[in-house]
């Protein structure tokens, strides 16, 4: 499992011109969902997500984390995020999971993801053409893989 956690003062998802997910300050996250994923990914993804410290305390330093600001999480599923780009200029998705397995896992994060913060987390539409705004406060953008998790 990959995810792109952008640090945002908004963010938004609109898919066919409908707004389907907002937040004001929190993670935008982009999830991508790999075959070889599971529960134990998810699991370790979901509370790095949660407990990851990267908003100012009052020194300006990033010691604060969602649950310290009462922040959201919107969640993008996006298998673009398992592009193997070793070969050629098209990158291949073959390790992307397909949706069968993918929307289980992508559900099952956004009810964990949910269960840490104690309040819902606001969602994109899984396998849909989505339009995805934001405004990344810092920038601080940080990318985690579940295949590191044991390469401290």
């Amino acid at each position: 499992m990959r995810a792109v956690i952008q640090r945002v003062s908004e963010a938004s998802c609109r898919v066919d011109g409908r707004m389907v997910g907002s937040i004001g300050q929190g993670f935008m996250v982009l999830l991508g969902i790999e075959e070889s994923d599971g529960a134990d990914d998810l699991q370790w993804l979901a509370q790095k997500i949660a407990n990851l410290r990267v908003f100012s305390d009052e020194n300006g330093l990033m010691n604060k984390s969602l649950h310290d600001i009462q922040g959201n999480i919107l969640l993008i599923s996006q298998f673009t995020l398992s592009a193997q780009t070793k070969k050629g200029n098209r990158p291949s998705f073959v390790r992307a999971a397909k949706p069968d397995k993918a929307m289980p896992l992508y559900e099952s994060m956004v009810a964990e993801l949910s269960a840490r913060l104690g309040r819902e987390v606001a969602v994109g539409v899984f396998g849909a053409d989505m339009k995805v705004s934001l405004i990344n406060d810092g920038p601080v953008t940080i990318v985690m893989d579940t295949k590191d998790k044991d390469n401290h």
